[in-house]
């Protein structure tokens, strides 16, 4: 069974396909605005969000120069031809 939303998706779905390229451009710019908007009130102003940095990640660069390093086995090699 369809969902309300689904059912919306389906009769939107041909009305869209008979719409002009100009005009589908425009349901594009108008989705993108509506989606960009979404987002703004997800951010709280004057808030600190983390973001990650590769800066000091020790066990990540630990782990590439092992395998730099350690001399190719027989799955590596396998698994690269």
């Amino acid at each position: 069974m369809l969902s309300a939303q689904n059912k919306g998706m389906e009769q939107l779905k041909p009305v869209l396909q008979q719409l002009e390229r100009h005009e589908k451009l425009m349901v594009i710019q108008f989705l993108a605005t509506e989606l960009a908007r979404q987002e703004e009130l997800l951010l709280v102003p004057n808030a600190s969000y983390p973001v990650w940095s590769p800066l000091e990640a020790y066990g990540a660069s630990d782990a590439l120069l092992e395998l730099l390093v350690k001399p190719q086995t027989e799955t590596h090699k396998s698994f690269l031809m």
